[in-house]
């Protein structure tokens, strides 16, 4: 059986909120702080005490990752966890983590990767033993963050730490923003069959009023443009046949952009 229970649930206009509560030792964290009193809402509907926030990143221009922390701190004494590298932005920050560096939360463990690009501080929390990620802003279903603070061979050299992961793993990114990315994605990968699946099992989703997310590693690595730079049918379609990997990908972002 699983340590982790996940609870899921959305907030504000496209994000996702995630309990996480590891069942031994009853510890509770929120991934990020999107909205505060949701946050607070779920917690009492799951009847967990939080004990931790885990903050991905942090936005100068907006409030949904980290602007939570200090109203949630004042109500429950919980541990803020947060990336090194943008400590000075992590409001109320208690334990910072970094590259390399393994989180113990109860009897799970989560491995910190630093995964600049999006924002230049931003890290995400795998969890190895129980195939799960938490990826904030870094990864996307069909999708990867815009590089407000980073450049495109920062972003692409992160993906590619979390590529490596198991295809079981499941992706919990921040926002349902797959429907938008999976027509975008059409436009620079028509012909993946994939894809194409995918799309219709994420329109049918919707049209329930569904959510996309989990994704899973797997079905990212088949279906994600932004993983798949050296995909020859994409690379003819851009006229890149023989670029680096690196510069397909920044091709593909820009063109994202302008979407």
């Amino acid at each position: 059986m699983s340590l982790l229970q996940i609870h899921q649930f959305p907030c504000l206009s496209d994000n996702y909120g995630f309990l996480i509560h590891e069942r031994l030792s009853g510890v509770t964290a929120t991934i990020d702080t999107p909205d505060p009193r949701a946050i607070e809402r779920e917690l009492k509907r799951k009847r967990w005490r939080l004990t931790h926030i885990l903050n991905t990143h942090h936005h100068a221009d907006h409030a949904d990752h980290a602007g939570g922390n200090l109203w949630l701190k004042e109500r429950t004494g919980c541990i803020i966890v947060g990336p090194s590298a943008d400590a000075a932005r992590i409001p109320g920050i208690d334990l910072q983590v970094g590259e390399g560096e393994t989180l113990e939360f109860g009897n799970a463990q989560a491995h910190v990767y630093d995964t600049p690009g999006h924002t230049s501080g931003h890290i995400v929390y795998h969890f190895p033993e129980e195939d799960v990620a938490f990826v904030g802003d870094t990864l996307f279903s069909m999708g990867c963050g815009r590089l407000f603070e980073g450049s495109p061979a920062q972003m692409w050299s992160s993906l590619q730490k979390l590529m490596i992961w198991p295809g079981r793993t499941r992706i919990y990114c921040a926002h349902e923003y797959t429907q938008a990315n999976g027509r975008f994605a059409l436009t620079v990968d028509p012909e993946n069959p994939a894809l194409l699946k995918r799309m219709e099992e994420v329109d049918q989703l919707r049209a329930e009023g569904k959510p996309t997310v989990p994704t899973t590693m797997h079905q990212e690595i088949r279906t994600n443009p932004f993983l798949r730079p050296n995909s020859k049918g994409m690379r003819t379609l851009l006229g890149m046949p023989e670029a680096e990997d690196v510069h397909v990908f920044a091709e593909i972002r820009r063109r994202k952009d302008r979407f």
